[in-house]
């Protein structure tokens, strides 16, 4: 039932109206946490979500955190619509994070106990058989004490520079001859040393016990009276003076050795230790004690991939996915004559990202194709994509590569694939001053019978094999010459001097996406109970998108909102958001497509390389691609749908801030990302029995309706 617009309009701009997005990113991690919790899983698969957790805890300190904490020390007051001061929220920020801290150690604490039952063990050096310290005590003289490095700590040897994440084990020693006084040093674990060392084919050791059972042979003549394993978070946001860069990659590699130096935010450290070690250590790190964590799990979890990673577990995983290629991709035929023949859109991972790859090998031997276009922003270390890209430069066609250097934490990645493109021959551009190139896009320029012909790939996902196996995202494959013109604006906006220049049917931020976006909500508005808006993305804080939002609920419309992480906006309040309902998924896939639907619009269906944030609409250059074709956008509105029906991976927001799990019935279980996964299989299984067969292409056309 729709609301008077009057009252809403009254609540719009109220603080309470709106979630910090700090705290909503907590509660994001916290769904992270609860899959650790999820007892039908098996057991590694609950450890990878522990070390998940912890990677995104980490970054959100170095981050966030450290943001805040800069915003603080600049006397500002307020940060948002929520009117949260950054005080404020360091420390709720602080709080939530030492409840769950409680948490996280009985999660971990619980399935290592279960693991001891499919007999597979982390245990300390102290709690090994004697064959298996003996096998450590080996390890140790010839693999640790090689490498690692004793740091004395006096008025000769000061305290040393400790890099960010940086794992060492600080000691209190004695020398036998004053009883009453005590040195302090440290031993550095250098992360050339795996976190754990692997006694046998069942037992894992953290490094950090064997090397507290070895520091008398560390330092000789002294004997050992305590220690305690830590680590330490920096502030790692890098700032760059863009406009006095004259070599912008000399100036990112500056800045790659900066991070390491940032202010310290954090120290965890091992629960238990001597309180004489921690004011040692806080003496030199001036760390706020409210940002001192003590754990009784060893430091750094997002080491248990090692654990996660080993091929010889796999029975304790879920069963691996393999992405299938279906048709009309699956034919032996040229890329270039399928896309020719119509519009193709797939759904990573259940579909393959091999096509991707095909369309820009295929490209960089083709003896008809001259130019060759990329966005790269997270490319993995050996990619298949920026080789056929360095192999076609080689080769003397004209390759255009925009390499984000400032893509966070891939920027040394990204410096080691621009220097190769360079060297091959490649143009490479490195950004636009004071903007992040975030968007997901190829283009292959073709000779055809005398004319230049168009291919393009645009998707919501990076060109990165390796997250295209994890992450849900989508690809779209088209020879549509309006949408080619579009892009070679794009990327000649991006190689040359640009001011004001508009896409005519793609759209780009910051100049066009959010003022699209606005007047598609709005005109959903008009349509009042008629109007339907369904939205998936990553994170959705833009408050001048939540005000539409706001008011289009008000105005009856039925808005739908799938977002894995971040939401700002209040769902289900009366007069305010009671059209509106948001759900996350949180599952064995990371959902990261942006899809976006608008009921009464022309074209109704969109993807996006662009979350519904003011980095993304106003700092960022993104893409919106509207996918005019209705099979495809049955396609996509049916994945929209069966998300919204889950009841297994999916987490409602209340009008209490909080997330509450979707029930199910216990009869009819909707677990999205296992039926889709279900579904694909379902149709390449029927392709491999009857490759004639009709059935798998109307599977194909169908999609999830059967299931």
């Amino acid at each position: 039932m729709a609301s008077r617009q009057g009252e809403t309009m009254s609540n719009v701009n109220d603080s309470s109206s709106y979630i910090n997005r700090e705290l909503s990113w907590l509660r994001f991690n916290t769904r992270v946490l609860e899959q650790a919790r999820k007892q039908e899983l098996p057991l590694l698969e609950r450890l990878k979500f522990l070390a998940i957790y912890i990677t995104n805890l980490d970054e959100f300190y170095m981050i966030r955190v450290a943001g805040l904490k800069q915003l603080f020390n600049a006397g500002v007051i307020v940060t948002g619509p929520d009117q949260m001061t950054p005080l404020d929220q360091l420390r709720e920020i602080r709080n939530y994070i030492s409840t769950e801290k409680e948490i996280l150690q009985e999660t971990y604490h619980e399935i290592i106990d279960k693991l001891k039952e499919e007999n597979l063990f982390i245990k300390n050096y102290e709690d090994l058989s004697d064959e298996l310290k003996e096998k450590a005590d080996t390890y140790f003289a010839s693999n640790i004490l090689p490498i690692i490095i004793p740091i004395a700590v006096n008025s000769t040897h000061p305290f040393p520079h400790l890099n960010n994440l940086s794992f060492s084990l600080a000691v209190k020693l004695s020398d036998g001859i004053d009883s009453g006084k005590f040195k302090y040093g440290m031993i550095r674990i250098t992360r050339v040393l795996p976190r754990f060392f692997q006694a046998d084919d069942n037992h894992y050791v953290p490094i950090e016990s064997i090397v507290h059972e070895h520091v008398e042979t560390i330092f000789p003549g002294y004997k050992l009276i305590s220690s305690a394993a830590f680590r330490v978070t920096r502030n790692a946001d890098i700032v760059i003076e863009e406009e006095e860069a004259d070599d912008f990659m000399m100036i990112m590699e500056q800045g790659i050795k900066l991070r390491r130096k940032g202010a310290f935010v954090r120290l965890s450290i091992q629960a238990g230790a001597d309180p004489d070690i921690l004011e040692f250590l806080n003496n030199h790190m001036q760390i706020f004690y409210k940002d001192i964590y003590e754990y009784n799990t060893p430091l750094n979890l997002g080491a248990l991939w090692q654990i996660v990673g080993d091929k010889d577990l796999s029975h304790l995983c879920l069963n691996p996915l393999h992405p299938k290629v279906l048709p009309p991709l699956d034919k032996n035929e040229s890329i270039f004559k399928t896309i020719s023949k119509s519009d193709v859109l797939l759904y990573h991972p259940y579909e393959s990202f091999d096509p991707v790859y095909r369309l820009i090998k295929e490209a960089s031997k083709d003896p008809k194709v001259i130019s060759i276009r990329c966005t790269l922003y997270r490319v993995e270390k050996n990619s298949q994509i920026v080789q056929a890209l360095i192999d076609a430069a080689s080769d003397g066609k004209q390759v255009t590569a925009m390499v984000e250097l400032k893509a966070r934490f891939d920027e040394e990645n990204n410096l080691h694939w621009a220097k190769a493109l360079e060297q091959a021959g490649a143009h490479v551009i490195y950004g636009i001053t004071g903007f992040k190139v975030h968007a997901k896009v190829t283009q292959v320029i073709r000779q055809e019978d005398g004319n230049l012909k168009f291919y393009m790939h645009l998707g919501t996902g990076n060109y990165n094999g390796a997250t295209a196996k994890i992450y849900t995202d989508v690809s779209f494959f088209t020879s549509n010459y309006e949408l080619g013109e579009d892009v070679t604006t794009f990327f000649h906006i991006l190689s040359g001097f640009s001011k004001n220049q508009k896409l005519k049917n793609l759209s780009m931020s910051p100049t066009q996406i959010k003022s699209k976006l606005l007047a598609m909500i709005n005109n959903e508005a008009k349509f009042g109970e008629e109007g339907q808006i369904i939205a998936k993305m990553n994170s959705l804080v833009d408050s001048d998108i939540i005000r539409a939002l706001y008011n289009a609920s008000n105005k009856g419309v039925k808005i739908s909102l799938i977002i894995r992480g971040i939401c700002c906006l209040l769902p289900g309040v009366p007069q305010l958001s009671e059209n509106i309902r948001v759900i996350s998924i949180v599952g064995r896939f990371l959902e990261h497509a942006r899809i976006f639907y608008f009921k009464n619009s022309a074209p109704c269906m969109f993807i996006s390389s662009a979350d519904w944030m003011p980095r993304n609409l106003e700092r960022r250059l993104e893409l919106m691609t509207p996918i005019v074709e209705k099979q495809l956008q049955q396609k996509l509105l049916e994945i929209l749908q069966l998300q919204l029906n889950d009841n297994y991976l999916a987490w409602e927001l209340q009008s209490s801030q909080e997330y509450k799990r979707v029930e199910n019935d216990g009869v009819k279980v909707i677990n999205s990302q296992k039926i889709l996964e279900d579904y694909i299989n379902k149709i390449y299984k029927t392709l491999r029995r009857d490759s004639t067969s009709n059935k798998a292409e109307r599977l194909t056309k169908k999609l999830f309706k059967e299931s």
